[in-house]
């Protein structure tokens, strides 16, 4: 009887010395006393989360809010709500932007993607030669009155001071309004001729007594042959990417 108690004990005795002497998964990836894994791990979370966020980045520091609106006010404009296709307009903006920051993108390569892969330079110093190009870009398009208003709005820790860059926090939102001002002042101009045919239409469609056909359906061939014969596509993308020279 004393041997059948004396066995589950020693058993589990046994067992819970093995288990307390089995090494941890935790013990491989955060050692006790040292935080340089759990600074890795820090800037490996900062690097997913830089990732998951690159789209609003492309958005927020090139050139795409321009091409994106032009685009989107000319379908508008033609009165044609599907065609081209969205997947369409927003690559051909995709590739337009490419085209147009190509010179950006080679610098941050260059000056600091590249040395830092190599090992040349440190973290910050890249951080500071990537941003430095786009910070360029966005100042040369980037309108005063909208970098004064949200300085004007900022608190005085990342104010602009004497012989200072101006804070990212800041620069950002001004060319993005900047660019959103610019994309629909594009936008009117791309409008304007189809609404002038628009209007000619409709005075032709009244004056005959056709009042139960929409003006709209009749039209829509006639802006698809304007633009087609002007040869719209060439002297819209050429004129969007003169506009950021």
């Amino acid at each position: 009887m004393k041997r059948r108690l004396l066995t589950p004990l020693l058993l589990l005795v046994l067992g819970g010395t093995a288990v307390a002497q089995t090494p941890s998964l935790l013990d491989g990836l955060i050692p006790q006393g040292s935080a340089s894994t759990s600074g890795q791990i820090i800037q490996m979370l900062a690097v997913l989360t830089v990732l998951s966020i690159a789209p609003g980045i492309l958005i927020m520091a090139t050139s795409f809010t321009r091409f994106a609106i032009a685009f989107s006010m000319l379908r508008s404009g033609l009165g044609l709500q599907t065609t081209p296709a969205n997947l369409v307009m927003i690559s051909l903006a995709l590739f337009m932007t490419f085209y147009v920051m190509a010179p950006v993108f080679d610098r941050a390569w260059q000056n600091g993607v590249q040395p830092l892969v190599n090992n040349q330079i440190t973290q910050d110093v890249a951080i500071r030669e990537i941003m430095s190009p786009f910070r360029e870009f966005m100042l040369r398009q980037v309108r005063d009155k909208d970098l004064r208003l949200f300085e004007d709005l900022a608190d005085e820790s990342f104010r602009t001071k004497a012989n200072e860059a101006i804070d990212m926090r800041i620069l950002v939102p001004a060319f993005m309004i900047s660019e959103l001002r610019r994309g629909f002042e594009i936008g009117f101009l791309i409008v304007l001729p189809f609404l002038v045919i628009d209007l000619i239409v409709a005075t032709l469609t009244m004056s005959m007594g056709m009042m139960m056909l929409p003006p709209t359906v009749l039209s829509l061939p006639f802006k698809i042959l304007f633009f087609v014969l002007i040869d719209g596509w060439n002297i819209l993308v050429g004129s969007l990417i003169r506009s950021f020279s």
